[in-house]
């Protein structure tokens, strides 16, 4: 059996797959590879029988969404490393050799992540992870190589190997001994922040994450769900708070916590001002889905939530008012 499955998972997607499909089967000469699909209601299984016999099929009862979806599909798979790469990504020649090599250097290494390249513009970092993610202390995430929307060009200074605190779901390699340790990925996230939420755990946990500059690939990006749609507002919102009500250290929790619902009302007013109504009520509804999934996320809560998470007190104060636009 070979060390690495790389697996995507797919709803719906037989264009993506047509397209980005072949590179990543070119170019992984050392993993078998998997797709995990959520129940398509188009013609991707037959597709990929077809055209893509090599790939191994995993079929799940319903569109899951991408936390249960990928929690239910690897129950099946045994490789020791999971690749877990979305239908939208180009990889390229040799990608996974220097990954492999990290994780055989240190035992600890739970979770790698590659440079993440615009795939439409490949001078570029992508929005969804870049050179490596990190959180400030509210939670709110910021990459090397992005900070909100502001997009570093690639000029080799991410070329390195470096601990971060969250790997891009994009991309997202992850030991499966520890995978199944932290029970996955929460699948009350449905999709979006959960990758983070497992970094988290799993730092929780005392292993640590890595970004791997010399491993690259292209994303193309807002394949599944457009970045302008409310929906994924609703889950942005939501679903950062569930994971800081899991996670922040217990005497953070209350003032972080409301102090981050008074940002959010902040945020939703701007929506208002930019006549964005639709945004702004999603904004409501998620604090709202917050709440009635407090009790039970509280109870996911461990005694082990570390303190020294976080790598800048405010991502928004040293954005916005100090002009901090990029990581250096």
């Amino acid at each position: 059996m070979k060390k690495i499955a790389v697996v995507i998972l797919n709803w719906n997607g037989t264009h993506l797959l047509r397209e980005f499909l072949p590179s990543v089967i070119q170019f992984s000469n050392e993993a078998s590879i998997y797709v995990i699909d959520n129940a398509s209601t188009d013609a991707s299984v037959s597709i990929l029988k077809k055209e893509f016999p090599s790939v191994q099929i995993v079929t799940n009862k319903d569109n899951y969404g991408y936390a249960r979806g990928y929690n239910e599909g690897l129950k099946s798979i045994e490789e020791e490393i999971y690749c877990l790469i979305n239908s939208d990504v180009q990889v390229t020649p040799n990608w996974l050799h220097p990954i492999l090599q990290l994780f055989e250097k240190d035992s600890q290494i739970a979770i790698v992540q590659p440079k993440i390249l615009d795939y439409k513009n490949k001078s570029y970092f992508e929005y969804a992870g870049a050179g490596g993610g990190f959180i400030d202390q509210l939670g709110y995430p910021f990459c090397r190589g992005r900070i909100f929307d502001t997009i570093e060009k690639d000029n080799q200074q991410y070329d390195d190997v470096v601990p971060i605190f969250w790997a891009s779901g994009a991309c997202f390699f992850i030991r499966k001994d520890v995978f199944r340790e932290l029970n996955g990925f929460d699948s009350d996230f449905f999709a979006h922040q959960e990758e983070i939420d497992l970094c988290w755990r799993s730092f929780n946990a005392q292993y640590t994450t890595y970004y791997c500059g010399f491993s690259t690939i292209y994303h193309l990006g807002g394949g599944t769900l457009n970045t302008l749609n409310p929906k994924k507002t609703y889950l942005n919102f939501r679903n950062s708070l569930l994971m800081l009500l899991k996670n922040l250290p217990v005497f953070h929790l209350i003032p972080l916590l409301v102090l981050r619902l008074v940002l959010d009302g902040i945020a939703g007013i701007r929506f208002l001002f930019q006549n964005k109504p639709r945004h702004f009520w999603a904004v409501l509804q998620s604090h709202f889905g917050f709440y009635k999934l407090f009790i039970k996320t509280l109870a996911k809560r461990t005694s082990k939530n570390r303190t020294d998470y976080y790598k800048k007190s405010s991502i928004i104060y040293n954005y916005y008012i100090k002009k901090g636009k990029v990581f250096d």
